[in-house]
């Protein structure tokens, strides 16, 4: 990766790790599983932060049920939103009047917001950052990957055969741009039956391993599809989330 193009953030942030959760397409729990991470680093008590990099497909806040907007001091510099178990989060979706209302910018402001949370947010100090990447290849994975020193990413995907096509993409554009990654996380990998116990594979076999055999790739991490997960979400209250939940999520070497 070409350092030349590396943001200088505010005097007072030091983050010792930053990693990327991306994906090659959307709808898969990329989301999720960046505030699954952060929760479990931060019940190691790591100071733990999140930068939500999905500027208009932001939910972040809403996974933690954040409502409170982020200081801003007399020089422009931003104070993040912490959470009830303080994790440092700075969303787009912080700074609107309403949380439903839509982001309609354009790339260049995209991603000058992007520059601005690593730049002007006062982080201080952080053990690890999670930076929650809008789905693809595109502006915003380009400008982070670019900008802000990320030391590497974990994918995420389903069991789809399409899906697992494209993750590919993500994989080599990590390549591409010199970003180690760290894992795979398959989401949705199957689902248990609460009468008998039985995995049902609803989107079929999982190709993860296979994908991961393919570039050499040792952590993976394959999580089911849990209604008490969803539930917790739309009630703010990942925070909440089971030890189980967290240590499937938790297998990768930081």
């Amino acid at each position: 990766m070409d350092k030349k193009f590396i943001e200088t953030p505010h005097e007072t942030t030091k983050v010792k790790k930053i990693i990327g959760i991306v994906s090659g397409k959307g709808g898969v729990g990329k989301t999720l599983v960046t505030s699954l991470l952060a929760v479990a680093t931060a019940n190691k008590s790591y100071k733990t932060a999140i930068l939500d990099a999905d500027i208009t497909g932001p939910s972040i806040p809403k996974i933690f049920g954040i409502k409170d907007k982020p200081f801003t001091d007399n020089t422009g510099n931003i104070f993040p939103v912490k959470s009830k178990k303080g994790i440092s989060i700075m969303s787009s979706n912080l700074l609107l009047e309403k949380e439903t209302d839509p982001v309609i910018w354009r790339g260049p402001v995209i991603t000058g917001v992007i520059k601005q949370f690593w730049k002007n947010v006062l982080w201080n100090e952080v053990d690890y950052m999670f930076i929650d990447m809008p789905p693809g290849t595109g502006d915003v994975p380009l400008t982070v990957f670019q900008t802000i020193p990320v030391d590497g990413i974990i994918v995420v995907t389903s069991p789809q055969e399409l899906v697992s096509m494209i993750v590919e993409k993500a994989v080599n554009m990590a390549k591409m741009m010199d970003i180690p990654i760290l894992g795979l996380v398959e989401n949705m990998s199957y689902v248990k039956c609460p009468d008998c116990g039985k995995e049902i594979k609803i989107f079929g076999e999982s190709k993860i391993d296979e994908v991961a055999k393919k570039f050499g790739i040792s952590a993976v991490a394959k999580m089911p599809i849990n209604p008490e997960i969803a539930a917790l979400c739309d009630k703010g209250e990942i925070e909440n989330a089971p030890t189980d939940t967290l240590k499937a999520v938790f297998v990768f070497d930081f």
